[in-house]
């Protein structure tokens, strides 16, 4: 049956609309899209929230990218639900991480001035100020603590209860400083009465430093009042070198090494800086004297405050000597006075079976002293023994001077100046003549040389000829002996090169005749307090590999415990073996793998600091390596193939 034209007609009309329909939908759906999208963009523009992406589907709202923070996240939300329904919003935006917040740099500072204490810094919650007030408080009964502490709520770093304890009673001796604490670390600036007490003062919170606490000192001194100020120069056998230097300050030691160092001097130049300089034109005058001394070649002058005394051999020629005693005078300031000798030449004496007219002092290394020689009469040998006693101990000083009335004027003065300028050496011999004293030593400190020719100046006076000769041995010198961990290694070091820890063979037990072997090494261990280092064992290359590594870390593990037993502190010590790894000697031989068993103590600091050598590559042993690929059977199982990605 053929449809109806009218019905046809109603189909087209009805298609058509719903077509238009569709359309209008389409085209209201898409402007509804856009306005959203354009409102919630301005929103978020005006905001500065320019990295939101704004996704529109239909109804749905996305909102896309990576916020700054939650805060940030949260203000897009909020903005893009102003435009549209909360539950039209679909939230895909990521939160970049956060950054962790670094807890404060913890510190307290401790300013002393005697009786005033001010406590200021930073400091965990957890840890009461008034502990230190309290522990402040108790150095004395008028002390004042303030404390202006401020608190952070962070737990207590590691570290810090050690160092706050360690600072606290570095208090006790210094009266006049400064400390830093922080974790693990304690700066100390501080003042001493002398260098003697500064010496004192380094020595105690060294040997008080807690292990893994790092100790920063400046501790300083006043320059000391140097009474007579004086210097002597003096050129023998070509050889210039200064037996005193004094100097009022940096430029005028300055002015004096330069002097020096233009009449030949190339040794080492060791000039005290001190008070008491008698005339700000003290080097002036110095430097001038150097260079006359220089220009004769030979003898000793010698300042004393303002008076000169320029002493010269016969062997320098009278012209020479005349014209430079002319020149000197004529450029020394006005307030120096200068006294000059040219010595006459030694007469030959005659053959004499009597002793030569002379009084010597001998001290030893253990303090004894024996005085022998010639003397004026029994009252003046009675105040020479007095003396010495009283200088070196009334049971070290054997007497053995004889009588002698004939001994020139002035004998009993060179004597008593020459045991006193004695006195201040280790050990040595001081010789009294006729025309000259002559001083050889050797001491551990380093300014014995100036005190020796300041004492002989003074007492001698103007023209007096005296040779000074004092070496300086740092092993004798208490401040150069301060247990320091290098120190500490150095002498255990030592012990061992003198009788090595040794064991049973193929065993850890300790051998019982090296038990003096430990007891040397705990004894400067706990001399030197706690120390982090490492106890390495190490074997010769008899035996298997992997038995030797674990026969070196038990006999390692053996002395460690050796020493726990002699009452030393091991927390910070090491056992760790290396088996045969390490030889310092040829195993082929007995000599050699003796030498490869042995115990070494190394500081942990050391050992860390020892660059890493990479292992050498043989490239014949690389050609010869073979590598066997084996195939699997045809059932193993194999993994399981990967899921495709999206």
């Amino acid at each position: 049956m053929k449809p109806s034209r009218n019905a046809v007609i109603a189909i087209v009309a009805f298609v058509g609309a719903a077509v238009l329909a569709v359309g209008v939908a389409v085209a209201s759906v898409s402007l509804i899209e856009r306005q959203t999208r354009a409102e919630i963009e301005s929103r978020l523009t005006a905001e500065g929230l320019t990295w939101v992406e704004v996704g529109i589907d239909g109804l749905l709202v996305t909102l896309r990218g990576q916020g700054p923070s939650e805060a940030a996240r949260f203000r897009a939300l909020s903005l893009a639900g102003a435009v549209v329904d909360g539950t039209r919003i679909l939230d895909e935006i990521d939160v970049a991480p956060g950054m962790e917040i670094e807890p404060p740099r913890f510190q307290m500072e401790l300013l002393r001035n005697r009786d005033d204490i001010s406590i200021i810094g930073l400091v965990p919650t957890v840890y009461d100020p008034e502990t230190v007030v309290t522990r402040l408080s108790a150095l004395g009964d008028s002390v004042t603590v303030t404390e202006m502490l401020e608190t952070a709520d962070h737990p207590l770093p590691d570290g810090w209860s050690r160092a706050v304890s360690f600072a606290l009673d570095s208090l006790r001796v210094m009266p006049v400083s400064k400390v830093s604490i922080s974790a693990n670390r304690v700066e100390i600036a501080a003042l001493a009465d002398s260098a003697q007490h500064r010496r004192e003062m380094e020595t105690r919170l060294r040997q008080g430093r807690p292990s893994g606490l790092t100790l920063v000192l400046d501790i300083t001194a006043p320059r000391p009042v140097i009474t007579p100020f004086t210097l002597r120069f003096t050129i023998e056998d070509a050889r210039p070198r200064f037996d005193a230097c004094s100097a009022g300050s940096e430029a005028a030691r300055d002015e004096i090494i330069a002097a020096a160092r233009a009449v030949g001097m190339e040794s080492a130049i060791n000039c005290t800086l001190g008070m008491g300089s008698p005339t700000p034109r003290w080097a002036e005058a110095a430097a001038q004297s150097v260079t006359a001394l220089g220009t004769l070649g030979a003898g000793s002058i010698t300042l004393s405050d303002t008076d000169i005394s320029l002493v010269v051999p016969h062997d320098v020629s009278q012209s020479a000597f005349d014209r430079v005693v002319g020149e000197l005078e004529g450029a020394l300031p006005d307030v120096f006075s200068l006294e000059s000798v040219r010595l006459d030449a030694p007469e030959d004496e005659p053959e004499s079976a009597d002793e030569p007219v002379e009084f010597v002092a001998a001290l030893t290394s253990d303090g004894m002293v024996q005085l022998r020689g010639r003397l004026t009469d029994e009252r003046m040998r009675d105040a020479v023994h007095a003396f010495a006693r009283a200088r070196f101990g009334s049971q070290a000083v054997q007497m053995a001077a004889r009588l002698d009335p004939a001994l020139p004027e002035g004998w009993p003065l060179k004597a008593l100046s020459a045991l006193e300028a004695l006195a201040e050496l280790d050990n040595g011999t001081v010789t009294v003549r006729p025309d000259r004293i002559e001083l050889r030593g050797v001491s551990g400190n380093e300014d014995s040389s100036d005190m020796v020719s300041r004492i002989l100046s003074e007492k001698l006076g103007q023209g007096a000829d005296f040779r000074v000769n004092v070496t300086y041995d740092e092993r004798l010198d208490p401040a150069s002996q301060i247990p320091t961990p290098e120190r500490c290694e150095g002498w255990i070091r030592e012990i061992l090169a003198e009788r090595q820890i040794t064991f049973d063979p193929g065993a850890a037990r300790i051998d019982s005749g090296t038990g003096a072997t430990l007891d040397q090494i705990a004894e400067v261990m706990r001399e030197c307090g706690a120390l982090e280092m490492e106890i390495g064992g190490h074997t010769d290359s008899q035996g298997s590999a992997e038995g030797n590594m674990r026969l070196s870390q038990r006999r390692a593990e053996a002395v460690l415990d050796a020493l726990l037993a002699r009452q030393v502190l091991v927390s910070g010590l090491v056992a760790q073996g290396y088996g045969e790894e390490r030889p310092i000697a040829d195993n082929a031989t007995a000599e050699g793998r003796e030498a490869n068993r042995r115990i070494e103590f190394r500081l942990l600091s050391t050992i860390a600091a020892e660059p890493v050598i990479p292992t050498e590559r043989d490239p014949e042993l690389e050609a010869q390596l073979e590598i066997r690929v084996t195939e699997g059977a045809g059932e193993a199982p194999r993994p399981a193939p990967r899921p495709a990605r999206d």
